[in-house]
């Protein structure tokens, strides 16, 4: 026999499962734009410019990047070839994906 209350769990369930899928694409977002800020600070970047400078902006963009790649595969989204593409990330950059800096 039906519980009287099973409408409303699925109810409450749905509530519950839009929030989440609204977290999830708000942190998304959020990384999304970090880095398109980062990129754009590396893209900028004078060649010429202070190799200390050049390297802390790869750091931030690659700490960015990974982040960023993590929460879109936490939201089922594996292949970052487009995102590679669209945002311009540059190899030295996904060279350095998942490496521990001291």
């Amino acid at each position: 026999m039906p519980s009287p209350f099973a409408r409303y769990s699925d109810a409450s369930f749905n509530l519950l499962q839009q929030d989440l899928l609204a977290e999830q694409a708000a942190s998304l977002g959020y990384h999304g734009r970090l880095v398109e800020t980062a990129m754009a600070a590396l893209h900028a970047f004078d060649p010429s410019g202070d190799a200390e400078e050049r390297a802390r902006l790869v750091k931030a963009a690659t700490r960015h990047v990974w982040a960023y790649f993590v929460q879109r595969e936490a939201c089922g989204m594996r292949d970052h070839r487009h995102v590679i593409k669209d945002y311009g990330i540059p190899g030295e950059v996904l060279a350095r994906l998942g490496a521990m800096e001291r």
